[in-house]
């Protein structure tokens, strides 16, 4: 087994960071201390703790370390098939929640490669952003030139804007596991959560804008795909995802010409990384 180390406690992608009474008292009287809380919510990950039968497939992988911004990146590799796919696992989330599709790939026949990101699973932790997770996206799609990538979650968005900033960059077939779409409504989604005033969140935004050189509005992957190199892709989300509206999937696919849309039922956010339905049609899929 692997060492372990301590895990933060575990919540969901919009799980509240103070009382939502408490912060609408604060954002009248301290606003710059609710946008820096606002601001942790947004680049501090706060692990999901992996089931046993996850920490045994990381086990089975071979791994190696990056050097990467200042983080030591967890890099596995498992199997020596011909037909190679990168797993890009989502915010808050770590390669060991591909166990299920690592077992099926391998069954396969393929290579698979997945990493942790910064401040993610086994790498190391520190300071950082959804913006250096795409940055690591890029360098990991160029180190690797898998024809094939499965994401999860917002691993849609940092491989489609690492596609959107790399045009040398290409992919066969990109499976996406459910998808956000427009940061902007992370950052809705995380003003809801916390309670913070319209004033709070438009500093957020400035705030956010100033340390990445983004333009917040212009980070929506239904732009991206538009113009990204991927010849097919496939995205399935669950009609009752509670973590992300499947709508903001369903308006990916209509700006993505070379997109299937497959919406299931029964599997939520993060039960569709294990349910065999999804599985299946991932599979099918990349052998098609």
């Amino acid at each position: 087994m692997i060492g372990k180390r301590p895990r933060a406690a575990e919540r969901t992608e919009n799980t509240p960071i103070m009382n939502r009474s408490l912060i609408a008292g604060l954002s009248r009287i301290a606003p710059n201390l609710v946008v820096s809380l606002a601001y942790r919510q947004v680049t501090d990950p706060q692990i999901r703790k992996l089931r046993p039968h996850e920490d045994l497939t990381l086990d089975k992988a071979r791994k190696s370390w990056l050097d990467f911004q200042g983080f030591r990146i967890r890099l596995y590799e498992w199997g020596e098939g011909d037909k190679e796919v990168l797993l890009v696992h989502g915010w808050e989330g770590q390669a060991g929640n591909f166990a299920d599709l690592v077992e099926c790939l391998l069954a396969a026949g393929y290579k698979i490669y997945a990493f942790d990101g910064p401040s993610h699973g086994y790498s190391s932790r520190g300071k950082t952003s959804q913006f250096a997770f795409t940055d690591l996206v890029a360098e990991l799609i160029r180190k690797y030139r898998a024809p094939n990538i499965v994401s999860h979650s917002f691993g849609g968005v940092a491989t489609t804007y690492a596609l959107y900033r790399n045009p040398d960059l290409g992919v066969h077939k990109y499976a996406l596991l459910t998808t956000p779409d427009r940061f902007q409504e992370r950052i809705d989604d995380v003003a809801a959560a916390v309670g913070i005033s319209e004033k709070v969140k438009n500093r957020l935004i400035q705030r956010l804008e100033k340390e990445t050189g983004e333009e917040i509005e212009r980070m929506n992957v239904s732009d991206f795909v538009r113009s990204i190199k991927v010849n097919q892709a496939l995205i399935i989300h669950d009609e009752n995802d509670k973590v992300i509206p499947i709508e903001r999937s369903r308006n990916v696919h209509r700006n993505w010409e070379v997109c299937r849309f497959v919406p299931v039922t029964g599997t939520g956010h993060f039960r569709i990384l294990r349910s065999e339905i999804v599985l299946d049609e991932v599979l099918k899929f990349l052998e098609a």
